[in-house]
Parts: C-alpha cells; sequence; structure tokens
C-alpha cells in the first residue's frame, strides 16, 4: 500500500502528525464519532484548528467562547457544513446533543485570530468544471477567512465524475500564479462499498502513484498533481485542509491536460447535490 494512503486508525480519536517521512511541515488530522451525551476535551496548542461537523448537532465550550447546538446534517451528504474556528492556545469542550462525526483539521500557527462559528449561509459554493468534471465546491475556511496558514474546503463529485482536474499542483511559492501548499484530502463515499481513485504524480516522476480509496480513508499530498475520479455509481465526498507558504489557492494545470478547461461546454445537471 502507499504510504500516501492513510487509514482511519491512524487519525481516528488521536491526532495524526504527518510531518515525519512526506515533508509535511503544518498539517494534522484526527477524527471523531461520538455517542450523544459525550464529550471530548482538548487543546489547539501551537496550532490552529477547523473543527467541522461531518454529521450530528453539538454543542463546544472554550477558552475564546461558547457555542451551542451546531450542526444539522446527518451526514455530509445531507447538508450544508457548519465549522468551528479556534486559533492557537485555546482549550474546548465538544458536547453532544445527537451522535456526532467530526473532523478537526490542525494547522502549525504563531499569529492568533478570533474564534469563529462558520455556518451554512457564510458558506461560499462553487460549480467548478464542466461535463463530467463537473464537481461542487464549499469553501469553509478561504484564504479571506480571518487564520494565519488554515484553509479548509469540502468537495462532492457526482457519480463517474472526475474532480481536482485538470490536474494541478500547488508545490512551489511563485505568486501569484502557485504557492507552496500541502494538502489532505479525506474520503466519505455515500455507499461505503463504493470508492474513488486518486492519482498523484510529479513530472519528474518521484512520485507517481495511482491509489483506490475507500470510504473514511485519507491521501496525502506532499507535492505534485493529484486528479480524482468518482466510481460510477457512488458519489464521492472528500475534506481538504492545506496550509503553507500562503494563504492562497493559487496552483497551476499539468500543461499536458490544460487545454480541457476550453473543451468544457455544460455544466453536469446532478449538480448542486448540496443546496442550502
Amino acid at each position: 500500500m502507499s504510504e500516501l494512503l492513510i487509514e482511519p486508525e491512524v487519525f481516528r480519536n488521536q491526532v495524526a502528525d504527518f510531518a515525519a517521512g512526506f515533508g509535511f511541515e503544518f498539517l494534522s488530522f484526527e477524527t471523531r464519532k461520538l455517542a450523544k451525551g459525550e464529550t471530548y476535551t482538548g487543546a489547539t496548542g501551537a496550532r490552529e484548528l477547523a473543527i467541522v461537523v461531518l454529521g450530528g448537532v453539538c454543542s463546544v465550550a472554550s477558552s475564546r467562547g461558547e457555542w451551542k447546538k451546531f450542526g444539522k446534517r446527518a451526514t455530509v451528504f445531507d447538508g450544508m457544513p457548519y465549522t468551528l474556528y479556534l486559533p492557537i492556545n485555546t482549550e474546548f469542550t465538544v458536547s453532544t446533543e445527537s451522535s456526532c462525526d467530526l473532523a478537526f483539521c490542525y494547522a502549525k500557527a504563531e499569529v492568533e485570530f478570533p474564534a469563529q462559528l462558520v455556518t451554512p449561509e457564510m458558506v461560499g459554493i462553487e460549480i467548478r468544471g464542466g461535463g463530467n468534471a463537473t464537481r461542487q465546491i464549499h469553501d469553509m475556511i478561504p484564504p479571506s477567512f480571518a487564520a494565519h496558514r488554515l484553509i479548509v474546503v469540502e468537495v462532492f463529485t457526482p457519480s463517474g465524475n472526475w474532480s481536482s482536474f485538470p490536474p494541478h499542483k500547488h508545490d512551489v511559492h511563485n505568486p501569484p500564479g502557485e504557492v507552496d501548499l500541502e494538502e489532505i484530502y479525506y474520503y466519505r463515499i455515500e455507499r461505503p462499498e463504493g470508492f474513488a481513485i486518486q492519482r498523484v504524480y510529479t513530472r519528474d516522476g518521484k512520485i507517481d502513484e495511482t491509489l483506490t480509496v475507500r470510504d473514511e480513508q485519507l491521501v496525502l499530498i506532499p507535492e505534485g498533481y493529484h486528479p480524482v475520479a468518482a466510481a460510477h455509481g457512488y458519489n464521492v465526498y472528500y475534506l481538504n485542509a492545506l496550509a503553507g507558504s500562503a494563504r492562497s489557492l493559487a496552483a497551476s494545470d499539468d500543461p499536458d491536460y490544460a487545454w480541457v478547461r476550453g473543451a468544457w461546454s455544460d455544466k453536469d445537471p446532478r449538480l448542486p447535490m448540496i443546496k442550502r
């Protein structure tokens, strides 16, 4: 199995640091599934944090404030996200109003910003691409958000479609055209027996991986291009966390495939999959 494909046991109920062996400097990640009435206490320390409610309703009490009963969707395929941003040096306790499925996206940071709950009406929605490369993007912690390094988005790719296409990369600090970002893809498949295919490659061949990704697995993108395809019959969700040399999503396309942008005419009528 590729070292870029990470099993859930690595980051379930514990913060997984991806620095060793992958060139990651900033990102770490954790998931937790909590029963109704259960609590979880943590601290951000030298990292900023986005708690993404994948499913359920929870409350958070923290040294930066308190937020009660947020979250609405049962699963990621049922509605828009709620995301709580917490800055460095924050202690917090999550309590659940229902069973909850939570993702914790961390990035090392040195600058403190205000804590903020991002509600569905604050989330930017974009239908990107065309034809069978159409997908839906939700911007929860975009570059314009007041944070030090962390960027968080979620992407919905309909059955049979391509995503993150044409293949793009963001591994060189050359603004405004491209910035150097490490990235994770955390997957959910609408039917858990389904799968996605993700390729991760560099033009010099240093990395050339084609991965079969299952429900709840994670893919690391230390550098290179990283397109995705959803298996026919299976809608695919992935949560992206990014951090790096600048708060920007500037990227460059693989020149071999950049031409396909000009070939798109229609958007996939199945989108938007999720509406406000």
